[in-house]
Order: C-alpha cells, then sequence, then structure tokens
C-alpha cells in the first residue's frame, strides 16, 4: 500500500512559477514509475508528466513540453513538478499517481496507475 500526498499549489498570474511535490509513503517506492496528471472542469482527466522508478526515462505531454519537468528524489520518497511560464489553461486539479512496475510503457495511460494522491488545485490568472 503507498500512499500519496501533493502539494505546493495555488493561484499564481501567467508566466510564473510553481513547484508541485509529492511525498510518498511506504518503503518501495523506488519501484514504481511515477506521473503527474490533471483534470480541469469539466474535462477528462489528461497525462502531464511521467518519469521511470529511477529517473532516468522522463516523458511529457504535449501541452507542456519546454516548460514542465518532473524528477524525483527517492532518498526522500518524493516526486516533483517544476512548472514554467504558466498559462491559464494550466488551471486544474493535479494529481500524482504511482505505477507498481519498472517497466517503462504506456506511463501517459492513467488506467495503469494503482495509487492516486488527493491531489492539489493549481490556479493561474491571466
Amino acid at each position: 500500500q503507498v500512499q500519496l500526498e501533493e502539494s505546493g499549489g495555488g493561484l499564481v498570474q501567467a508566466g510564473d512559477s510553481l513547484r508541485l511535490s509529492c511525498a510518498a509513503s511506504g518503503h518501495t517506492f523506488y519501484n514504481y514509475n511515477m506521473a503527474w496528471f490533471r483534470q480541469a472542469p469539466g474535462k477528462e482527466r489528461e497525462f502531464v508528466a511521467g518519469v521511470s522508478w529511477s529517473g532516468g526515462t522522463k516523458s511529457y505531454g504535449d501541452s507542456v513540453k519546454g516548460r514542465f519537468t518532473i524528477s524525483r528524489d527517492n532518498a526522500k520518497n518524493t516526486v516533483y513538478l517544476q512548472m514554467s511560464s504558466l498559462k491559464p489553461e494550466d488551471t486544474a486539479v493535479y494529481y500524482c499517481a504511482a505505477q507498481t512496475t519498472t517497466d517503462w510503457a504506456e506511463e501517459s495511460n492513467l488506467d495503469e496507475y494503482t495509487y492516486w494522491g488527493q491531489g492539489t488545485q493549481v490556479t493561474v490568472s491571466s
């Protein structure tokens, strides 16, 4: 069982930066691929970024490439999402998710993730 807790959300202006954190409980964090998803009101949950168990492989959704950076610190059981050049369309609830495998495939498919956090709200004003 893994518990995920996101933090770092808030209200910012367009062009600002924000860093989200996701702290994981449990002893096997390093065995999990991790990802961030987001969901805006009235929209489906979408893939934002993913990172492999070692941190060596990363992928991003098209809408955030070049602006967001995912990273992880296995010693701290934490995954981060550094968001820069934020836009109003980035407004959403951001969720951290854990995939109980070290195989890197289907990382953008939310059905492949077993554990989810409660989410943190990010609001970007224009």
